[in-house]
């Protein structure tokens, strides 16, 4: 899996880790969906990384994600940032997978 994270998303991310020493984990949330397949992708702020993360070197920084979710990713993959909506973006290739991406700090 390769990701990408703009010039913009590094800036939007850095401010919102507010200098924290933790990771940002590219969370395939599914709470509320009644069901795994209906996962929605989110950026978390996490202190450390869970069992079953992995590690995926960037062009900015790393970013967690878990292993078992990664089949419902596409292999090349692009988080941007949207000024107009306020949001980050999730996005590969062929498709915007999510438009509206939220960044949670746990």
């Amino acid at each position: 899996m390769k990701i990408e994270i703009t010039e913009r998303a590094a800036e939007k991310i850095r401010e919102k880790m507010k200098n924290e020493n933790g990771y940002v984990k590219l969370k395939y949330d599914t709470e509320g969906t009644g069901c795994v397949m209906n996962g929605v992708p989110v950026l978390w702020y996490v202190d450390e990384a869970e069992e079953g993360d992995v590690t995926i070197e960037t062009n900015k920084f790393p970013i967690l994600v878990e292993k078992p979710k990664m089949v419902f990713y596409d292999k090349e993959l692009k988080i941007d940032y949207s000024d107009g909506s306020n949001m980050f973006q999730l996005k590969s290739p062929g498709q915007t997978i999510n438009g509206r991406m939220g960044f949670k700090n746990q």
